[in-house]
């Protein structure tokens, strides 16, 4: 199947079930506060669009910041792990429990000691909380994974422990850091929608918020507009990690390099 196909197939499965959405709403006369109509969501996307704009860049800024600071925490404490096996011992028991810890049930917590007036800050706390242990867990495996044969050969010829980690063992984590990069951004994105649903609303009202409100005040159209830009939020999030991996892999990585059929 070409580039080509592989694009307008899904978009006209997509189109083809928002046509059959609308047909079944206005068939069968469903109320708007149950199920609003493609179009009734659209009117109120243009209605509202200033504040979903300005809820989609909370979303956003905050889904970034906190996906760059659980790279730059996980890959740093990887590298300190691979390059020590008491300082693994000691911290990644903890690390599992941070991932294994509900985020709603320690939303509460972590906003009391923040503060209320600091909900931004909450959201961003609780994001990496979600976003760090996969970058952690598979950028360790990827450091422990370079071959052993090519590690000795390197210190046959004087290489230094920077040497090794730096020509050898972050090349061969690449490709694993890069796919958990894919779930991490996704995850970093939930971590703040269930965070915010949890915590509350800040000095700037997030997408989780905005649906929040709008379905309290019954305008489940808005509701639904804030959620569609949650999914292109995430699905584009995915697609720009999934080219970065590309970007990076393609030339020289069996898992991306193209090979003819």
């Amino acid at each position: 199947m070409n580039r080509a196909a592989q694009i307008l197939v899904p978009l006209a499965v997509g189109a083809l079930a928002l046509l059959a959405w609308e047909f079944s709403v206005r068939a069968f006369d469903v109320s708007p506060i149950v199920l609003p109509a493609p179009s009734g969501i659209w009117e109120a996307f243009t209605a509202h669009f200033a504040q979903l704009m300005g809820a989609l860049w909370t979303t956003l800024r905050i889904s970034v910041i906190a996906f760059v600071l659980a790279v730059v925490g996980g890959v740093a404490l990887a590298v300190l792990f691979s390059q020590s096996r008491i300082v693994e011992t000691a911290l990644y028991p903890y690390a599992v429990i941070l991932q294994v810890t509900p985020v709603v049930a320690i939303a509460p917590i972590v906003t009391i000691w923040i503060g209320y007036d600091r909900i931004d800050l909450v959201l961003l706390v609780l994001a990496v909380i979600v976003a760090f242990f996969p970058i952690l867990a598979n950028t360790t495996l990827g450091l422990r994974s370079a071959d052993h044969n090519l590690i000795d050969l390197f210190r046959l010829y004087g290489a230094s422990r920077w040497q090794v980690l730096w020509k050898l063992q972050l090349p061969t984590a690449l490709p694993y850091l890069l796919g958990a990069m894919k779930v991490s951004g996704g995850l970093a994105l939930i971590g703040v929608v269930v965070a915010e649903f949890a915590a509350g609303s800040g000095t700037a009202t997030g997408l989780a918020w905005t649906i929040t409100l709008a379905t309290r005040e019954l305008h489940i159209a808005t509701a639904f507009a804030a959620l569609a830009l949650l999914s292109l939020l995430g699905i584009a999030i995915f697609f720009a990690l999934t080219w970065l991996e590309w970007a990076l892999l393609h030339r020289w990585h069996e898992s991306a390099v193209r090979r003819e059929v």
